[in-house]
């Protein structure tokens, strides 16, 4: 039986999860060094493309992330061969890719981050925050012909 643990979210009141549940960055992320545990949630009806990264050390602190393909279908995310071994996988298609969305008011005014996307392996759960030069950080959610619609974030 799996022990399941209490955290109170920023976003979705009190839930419970399994260890084998937390998203584990080694390194922190980017600013948040100290953060290395968290939890991907699934926003309402997303349908799975805009997710709460949930640290399960600070319960007040919590990312709004999308899935960057539904976004932006063309984002390619290169690895450095070192990257892919890091993760012991052989090609980037094999790991999941987030972007930190910066929510504004009004939302049309948010941003989201494709120059450090957040990668993770979905059967180790290992993740690490990786740069990629050929990206902006601050790309406009109208960009995407997303704008109020996109309310959540």
């Amino acid at each position: 039986m799996t022990e399941t643990i209490k955290l109170q979210t920023k976003y979705f009141g009190e839930i419970e999860y399994a260890d084998k549940d937390v998203v584990r960055f080694p390194d922190g992320l980017f600013g948040f060094e100290e953060e290395r545990g968290f939890l991907l949630l699934p926003f309402d009806g997303s349908g799975g493309g805009m997710l709460c990264l949930q640290s399960v050390q600070t319960p007040a602190l919590a990312f709004v992330v999308l899935d960057p393909f539904t976004l932006k279908p063309d984002y390619a995310p290169e690895l450095e061969r070192g990257e892919l071994k890091a993760f012991g996988v052989k090609e980037a298609g094999e790991l999941g890719f987030y972007v930190l969305c910066a929510v504004k008011n009004p939302v049309s005014e948010s941003t989201v981050n494709l120059k450090c996307p957040l990668v993770v392996h979905p059967e180790t759960r290992e993740a690490r925050q990786i740069i990629m030069e050929r990206y902006e950080m601050r790309h406009p959610l109208a960009e995407f012909g997303r704008g109020e619609e996109a309310a959540p974030c």
